[in-house]
């Protein structure tokens, strides 16, 4: 393999007009919630002094991106997609816009904190319901953008963007904090949701099957479940789920990080913040050197090693004593993660007839939300009994056997690929097909398996 064709394919960007509006929209957009992400803590601690208040907004706002998943997963299939988009950006101006305006009370009226803090929390839910409807929707347009052969391309370039965020934004965010306070960060990310809603206002209507043929709808729980069902049986995107499931459970170390490094390295809050970005670090080489996923024949058969190799590193990690060992190990779980998120991206999309992506989106981000808050919970609660180190490298053993597993009894997840999936489950771009942005390309002479209908 020659080393350009590892480097970080761009073709996206060049191919589809679409595609490159989601990109920009989603770059600028999570620079803004690195900052929210910084500020809104820091901002119900400094004006409370009670870590148990900043838990109690964690919680709203994870209860309601999990509620706003679900629900922003069946309005993907029926109605406008790019209207859920502008909606959800335009949620996210307006809740950060409160905030703004709470901080800027708090700063005149110290006094007003039980008023103060609901407010936070009201904005909190807003932003995580109303506005993760944008997530859904734009994930499950973007397969309508592009042909078959970009998505891995795809998932590189928004996971890309998604690292750059977590690894720039904070320090940025705690710098503005630092020099201009609560109001003027939240000032800025409502602007930055702003310009977002402005930009994804140029997209196509990027209707769903639903939408576009007028057929009879079933009800919000039966679509709900409809999407499930599929999910369920489909011999590659019920065992995909699964496997993104298991690494979220066993293979996501970083809850341990700060007792791991008390207690296993000896270190403080430098020695942790190298953890952190080391795993960080890690994931941005992997999007950089994505371009092998393009041409692979084998995607399936990567992600299974792409997981495995998730619970190796976060094995290795809980066995190393040292520093040296201990980044090495997480960089190398960064990238393994950065893999796995690629491929995984491009298999459900392109396994997931359009009819259905939205749910089975939401399926997949709802289990993101749920599966890393238990895998937290699991090594949180294992950690006392034999050590955060043991803990780890426990989790990454069990993920390699589950892996291994899930290889022997899914033969469908092993050998899929993009370009076996049906032709109805992956659309072609408006350039290629010749109508309009979303609309299905049509099918050749193959015929879709019982389990891809």
């Amino acid at each position: 393999m020659r080393l350009r064709d590892t480097a970080l394919d761009l073709s996206p960007l060049r191919l589809s007009r679409e595609f490159r509006l989601v990109f920009t929209a989603r770059l600028v957009s999570v620079f803004g919630l690195g900052f929210a992400l910084v500020a809104l803590p820091m901002q119900v601690y400094a004006a409370t002094g009670s870590s148990v208040l900043v838990a109690v907004v964690s919680a709203v706002n994870g209860a309601s991106v999990f509620g706003g998943t679900l629900v922003g997963g069946v309005l993907a299939d029926r109605t406008s997609r790019r209207a859920l988009i502008v909606a959800g950006r335009a949620a996210a101006a307006l809740a950060f816009t409160g905030l703004a305006l709470n901080a800027a009370w708090a700063a005149a009226d110290p006094g007003a904190g039980t008023a103060q803090f609901a407010l936070i929390c009201l904005c909190a839910g807003l932003n995580g319901c109303v506005g993760t409807f944008s997530t859904v929707a734009l994930q499950a347009a973007v397969p309508g953008l592009l042909p078959r052969d970009r998505l891995p391309a795809a998932g590189a370039l928004l996971a890309l963007t998604g690292q750059f965020g977590a690894i720039a934004a904070p320090a940025l965010g705690g710098a503005v904090i630092a020099l201009w306070g609560f109001p003027t960060v939240f000032g800025l990310t409502a602007a930055v949701s702003a310009l977002t809603t402005a930009l994804v206002c140029r997209l196509p209507k990027l209707d769903p099957p639903a939408a576009r043929e007028g057929a009879a709808r079933p009800g919000p729980v039966a679509a709900a479940a409809q999407g499930l069902g599929f999910a369920a049986r489909h011999r590659v995107v019920g065992p995909l789920l699964a496997l993104g499931f298991v690494q979220l459970l066993f293979a996501t170390p970083y809850v341990l990080i700060p007792e791991f490094t008390d207690r296993v390295l000896h270190g403080g809050e430098a020695t942790a913040g190298l953890l952190y970005s080391a795993s960080a670090f890690g994931a941005v080489c992997a999007s950089l050197t994505s371009g092998w996923t393009r041409g692979t024949r084998a995607g399936g058969g990567a992600l299974l090693a792409a997981v495995a190799g998730c619970g190796l590193a976060s094995a290795a990690f809980g066995a190393s004593g040292g520093l040296v060992w201990a980044v090495g190990a997480l960089a190398l779980l960064g990238f393994a993660e950065i893999v796995e998120e690629i491929l995984r991206f491009a298999l459900l999309q392109a396994h997931t007839p359009d009819a259905l992506r939205g749910r089975v989106t939401s399926v997949w981000s709802a289990q993101n939300t749920a599966g890393g808050a238990l895998g937290a919970l699991a090594l949180g609660a294992l950690a006392p009994l034999v050590g955060p180190g043991a803990a780890v490298a426990a989790g990454g053993a069990v993920t390699v056997a589950l892996v291994a597993a899930l290889a022997a009894a899914c033969p469908g997840l092993r050998r899929a690929t993009c370009r076996d999936a049906p032709e109805e489950a992956a659309p072609a771009p408006a350039h290629a097909a010749g109508g309009t942005v979303g609309e299905p390309h049509a099918r050749g002479g193959g015929r879709a398996t019982g389990a891809d209908q």
